[in-house]
């Protein structure tokens, strides 16, 4: 049998720090991970505490420096104090990854108007938010780079269900664009990954996954793209929004 070939690279972050949401699992924790194994130091943010205390514990563990923060990324004022505590631990914060996200599965003539408005307002308003505000900052302090998480789902490969969350995620592709724009001649790059066919993904079934490579991927893979996103080897890419879904079909 021929060996499994797997992409090894090393990318050098020492002196930068990132901000994660959503850090406390699934492709938030593998992006969080990711950013300190290449020498950054990592705000690691989650709704839940104990997601976010657990992978900054994992982090200092394995000599990194992480600060946990425990917050609602869909309350701007949250928002403004897990900025400030992150550049008081850290000082400049040059990377940010709005991994935080929501699913709730159901038919679009079912769905409850809370769930809608509270998935909006995780997976898009938060982004939004978290978004505008470091952007203020990065503006002041000579750029960034900042990486959406959204999914190919909104990027034209719909779900059985779950229209709350796609339509989240193809407005964080929107986002991106717009704040790319927006954002260039203040020198910070934004660009968007969507995910998609993962090991225990959000509204993905048991099948072979439909995709060119027969496989499901894992969050670390996803994580590998961001790391290059953020690294200056992507330093002439702003406004994209990459499909991570191995091919889909």
């Amino acid at each position: 049998m021929a060996p499994e070939l797997t992409a090894k690279f090393h990318i050098n972050l020492s002196g930068h720090a990132a901000i994660v949401t959503g850090g406390g699992t699934e492709i938030g924790r593998a992006c969080a991970l990711a950013f300190a194994q290449s020498g950054a130091a990592v705000c690691v943010n989650d709704l839940n505490p104990d997601g976010a205390d657990s992978v900054t514990a994992e982090i200092k563990e394995a000599g990194g420096r992480a600060i946990a923060w425990q917050g609602d990324i869909s309350n701007r004022f949250q928002v403004a104090a897990m900025i400030e505590n992150a550049r008081d631990a850290f000082g400049r914060i040059s990377i940010l990854v709005n991994a935080a996200s929501v699913f709730r599965d159901g038919p679009l003539d079912k769905l409850d108007e809370w769930d809608w408005r509270r998935i909006l307002d995780v997976n898009l308003t938060g982004a939004f938010f978290c978004t505008q505000l470091i952007g203020r900052v990065m503006a002041d302090e000579g750029g960034g780079s900042i990486v959406n998480i959204a999914a190919n789902a909104g990027h034209g490969r719909t779900l059985p269900d779950g229209i709350s969350y796609v339509a989240s995620k193809a407005g964080m592709i929107g986002l991106t664009q717009q704040s790319a724009r927006e954002l260039a001649p203040q020198n910070i790059r934004v660009n968007a990954v969507c995910p998609g066919n993962l090991v225990n993904a959000y509204g993905q079934n048991e099948e072979l996954p439909q995709n060119m490579l027969a496989r499901r991927g894992t969050d670390a893979e996803v994580a590998d793209v961001v790391l290059f996103l953020c690294s200056d080897a992507a330093r002439f890419i702003t406004g994209q929004a990459i499909d991570v879904d191995g091919g889909g079909l």
